[in-house]
């Protein structure tokens, strides 16, 4: 610790006094005159001294006595006044010894920059849920995206179970042939049918014999042929559809010794209903001829259908 030293004379032992209480580690040299009131100051100053303060006095009798030992202490004195100047320059000096009155208040400062933002804040209370709002409107078709890549396969499925048994399918049929029997009596009147009356096909009992008329029961194309035997007269004979001409065919005889042959078909598009068959054009030309060695035909079937299912339930 360092040890300041300073002197007071007489009138300044106040002031020593209350050094003293400022620096309760500082040593004291007091020089003054010897008197009654000096004696007593200087009573008081010792009472009031630590233990570790020392409190020096130095008398004006002794002054020229001791002239020479004070200049040990006029050197320290030089250095106390430069260790309280550094004090005063360093604002070390304590609150005690400058307390004045309050000063008047400033004036309010400028405003300060805006505070950073503050942290969010706690989540509120749940409120009660809200009425049901209406509904809105029906927004804009939206544009058809990218068709999507293909999927993997997927795997088999399950063998489904075997059905019940259907009815089987066949084609539409329809096919006659007949010939004149032999010895047959042919009709002389135009206009009258030639009745082939031996069957040799008619399943589907389209032809009749008793008439010699085919009557059509499925619809599509059909074709027709006839081969005669021309013998002992000349032949001409017409097919017909619902009365009406389709083809006509003729043949001349010359008196030959062995029969000529006359034959002609034609395709024929028929309706359910319609019929068809062989009819004489010309009295005298008659000469349809049919024996054992040679005939005379009449043949019809069915070329394709009109249904769009070819095939029918039998």
């Amino acid at each position: 610790m360092v040890t300041v030293k300073r002197c007071f004379h007489w009138p300044e032992l106040k002031g020593a006094a209350k050094f003293l209480s400022v620096f309760p580690s500082q040593t004291l040299w007091l020089g003054g005159t010897a008197s009654a009131g000096f004696s007593s100051a200087l009573t008081n100053i010792s009472s009031s001294c630590s233990s570790s303060q020392r409190l020096h006095y130095i008398s004006h009798r002794d002054t020229a006595m001791t002239s020479l030992r004070l200049l040990p202490v006029l050197h320290s004195l030089l250095v106390l006044q430069v260790h309280l100047s550094n004090q005063l320059e360093d604002n070390k000096i304590p609150p005690s010894l400058c307390t004045g009155h309050p000063g008047i208040p400033g004036s309010p400062g400028a405003h300060g920059s805006p505070g950073q933002p503050g942290r969010d804040g706690r989540d509120g209370r749940d409120a009660a849920p809200g009425e049901k709002g209406q509904k809105g409107d029906r927004g804009d078709t939206g544009e058809t995206g990218v068709r999507g890549l293909t999927g993997d396969r997927g795997d088999p499925g399950e063998k489904g179970e075997r059905g019940q048994p259907g009815e089987c399918a066949v084609a539409p049929k329809s096919a006659f042939s007949a010939k004149l029997s032999e010895g047959l009596t042919l009709p002389l009147t135009v206009g009258d049918a030639v009745r082939f009356d031996k069957i040799m096909l008619n399943e589907q009992g389209d032809y009749n014999t008793e008439t010699g008329r085919f009557t059509c029961k499925v619809p599509g194309v059909y074709y027709f042929a006839v081969h005669a035997t021309v013998y002992r007269a000349s032949l001409q004979f017409d097919l017909m559809k619902n009365g009406h001409t389709v083809a006509s065919y003729f043949q001349f005889y010359g008196n030959w010794p062995k029969p000529a042959s006359l034959s002609g078909g034609s395709l024929l598009h028929l309706v359910p209903g319609d019929q068809v068959w062989v009819q004489m054009a010309l009295s005298e030309y008659n000469g349809f001829y049919s024996s054992t060695k040679t005939d005379s035909t009449f043949t019809g079937f069915l070329v394709y259908s009109d249904w769009k299912n070819s095939a029918v339930f039998a």
